[in-house]
């Protein structure tokens, strides 16, 4: 094993965390807080974080433009999405 395997495999694994992280913060937020922060609904979040998620269940597609686009769409839930949720709900969790 290379090491540009190993650091694909390092990258894949911190990837799938946050994917992962992403997905469950979405499911555990009241669904009638999305529309109130003009994002959309939760099922469409939970969809898109779901499919994320599961694009990034395989290694090799984590450089791919699936894995990229999953990589997004979890950081923009955990960087736009989620920190509004905690302002209105005042809860992290």
């Amino acid at each position: 094993m290379g090491l540009d395997e190993i650091i694909i495999l390092i990258l894949w694994a911190i990837l799938l965390g946050v994917k992962a992280f992403a997905l469950v913060d979405c499911l555990r937020r009241p669904a009638d807080y999305f529309p109130v922060i003009g994002r959309q609904s939760k099922i469409l979040w939970v969809a898109l974080t779901a499919v994320s998620l599961l694009a990034g269940l395989a290694p090799n597609l984590t450089m791919s433009i699936f894995g990229i686009a999953g990589t997004v769409i979890a950081l923009i839930y955990l960087f736009d999405i989620r920190p509004k949720m905690i302002e209105i709900t005042g809860r992290k969790f």
